[in-house]
């Protein structure tokens, strides 16, 4: 063991294993979308002409886009439902999608209205434009949000936000809700599904109000309790490996931040050149009496700071997050795989996952295996398996394929697979593990791509 932190617990018994809501919160939103085209279809009398058409594909584009909106911010709020219960990366990706399919909603509805409108005025696409803009009401404001939505997506980019730092990306993100703000009161004011019928005002107020409302309680309300209540410092600092170092957090009832092996929480070291920045880092092991610790492998300028922290630095912390828990598990066997960083919240639970556990961890060369002797301190005592996938002497990489993951767990269709590690990593081994016969259902998985 590599720091007085670790020490032998026993595994509980295994839980009742509990469904992911995502099948249902999925159909909720679908449902939500379905009811604004029922809302465009009950209002619409009859479509005529190419003007008629173009108008309509307009506000239909209009709705979506508006309600869209509303379900990126909520995706984001940091709801328990969605962060612990689905998972937090699964989430993200669900608002990543989300986010590139209102930025093409609201081109097309920016563009088919002012068509229809031109078609219909016998006026040019600039002219419309130009008027709509300046002459109708809540035009402007919507306009600035408009612009603001669009800086966001181009940034938002795979290709562009890899060339940008994290602050800036992370900060330009949050004018999202000054855009919505903005663009809001047009919705009300223009929108003719809207005007005159006080149930559809209502609901969309409602739906606005209580998306509002998650992010004030969620995102400001409950972390600030949080850290008032727990008062979080930095404990210690240990090397682990090379660029790889363990951070002790000290803090009051902890007991009562409700954190469990294989979640995270969002970071923020109050010190120089790191309060500006919120990380996510998992668990590496489980909580003590007043201690938590996380693992971190320097990959950037924030990662490599990690080292520098002294004992005694306030700690700002939000969460816990994440869906990888004791609480999905189905069957006594499991086989937990990790890819570089992602032995953090798999080394957590390799010490407290109920019955017969493997782990799998990848790394290229044995000084990359942080946290190793702990690990086989871990199997020893409760009787189970650790087994290392490294670059051979000349650099190959392992084999990880169905049949040498079969070879390896020999009744691997009988296991949960627990999987953790970047994005390409876990897509690849979920592809093996599906082909070596695990149903979906039994692999449990997060990537770093948050």
């Amino acid at each position: 063991m590599t720091t007085a932190y670790a020490q032998r617990r026993v595994a509980p018994a295994p839980p009742a294993a509990r469904r992911s809501p995502a099948g249902p919160v999925l159909a909720v939103l679908w449902a939500g979308a379905a009811a604004l085209i029922a809302l465009w279809w009950h209002d619409t009398g009859s479509v005529v002409g190419t003007a008629g058409w173009l108008t309509g594909a307009g506000r239909i584009a209009g709705l979506l886009c508006g309600y869209a909106c509303a379900v990126l911010v909520g995706l984001m709020a940091r709801v328990p439902l969605l962060e612990r219960r689905i998972g937090a990366d699964r989430v993200t990706r669900w608002h990543a999608r989300a986010g590139r399919y209102t930025v093409c909603l609201l081109v097309a509805h920016i563009v088919l209205i002012l068509l229809g409108y031109a078609a219909q005025d016998g006026s040019s696409f600039l002219d419309e434009a130009l008027t709509v803009v300046l002459d109708y009401p809540e035009m402007l404001k919507a306009t600035a949000g408009t612009v603001i939505l669009f800086a966001v997506g181009i940034v938002s980019a795979r290709a562009v936000r890899r060339r940008v730092a994290h602050e800036f990306w992370y900060y330009l993100h949050l004018l999202t809700y000054a855009a919505i703000f903005l663009a809001f009161g047009h919705q009300l004011a223009l929108g003719s599904d809207f005007t005159g019928n006080g149930p559809a005002q209502a609901a969309w107020y409602a739906l606005y109000l209580g998306v509002a409302a998650l992010v004030v309680w969620f995102r400001i309300l409950a972390p600030v309790r949080l850290n008032l209540r727990h008062r979080l410092r930095v404990d210690s600092v240990h090397r682990e490996a090379p660029g790889v170092y363990s951070v002790v957090i000290a803090g009051r009832r902890l007991d009562g931040m409700g954190v469990l092996p294989g979640q995270f929480l969002r970071w923020r070291f109050l010190t120089e050149g790191m309060r500006w920045t919120s990380t996510p880092y998992s668990l590496s092991a489980p909580p003590r009496p007043g201690l938590l610790r996380i693992t971190v492998k320097a990959l950037g300028d924030h990662s490599a700071a990690v080292s520098l922290l002294r004992p005694g630095t306030r700690v700002w912390a939000e969460g816990p997050y994440g869906a990888l828990t004791a609480d999905r598990q189905t069957s006594h066997k499991s086989l937990l795989i990790a890819g570089g960083a992602g032995i953090t919240p798999l080394r957590a639970l390799f010490e407290t996952l109920p019955g017969d556990v493997t782990l799998l961890y990848r790394a290229r060369t044995n000084e990359d295996l942080a946290l190793g002797g702990e690990l086989e301190a871990v199997a020893r005592w409760r009787g189970a398996r650790v087994l290392y996938a490294l670059n051979g002497p000349d650099g190959r990489r392992p084999d990880l394929s169905a049949r040498s993951l079969r070879a390896a767990v020999p009744d691997l269709d009988t296991h949960d697979v627990y999987l953790c590690g970047p994005h390409g990593f876990a897509r690849d081994l979920y592809e093996a593990l599906r082909a070596a016969g695990v149903p979906d259902r039994r692999i449990h998985h997060e990537s770093f791509e948050l």
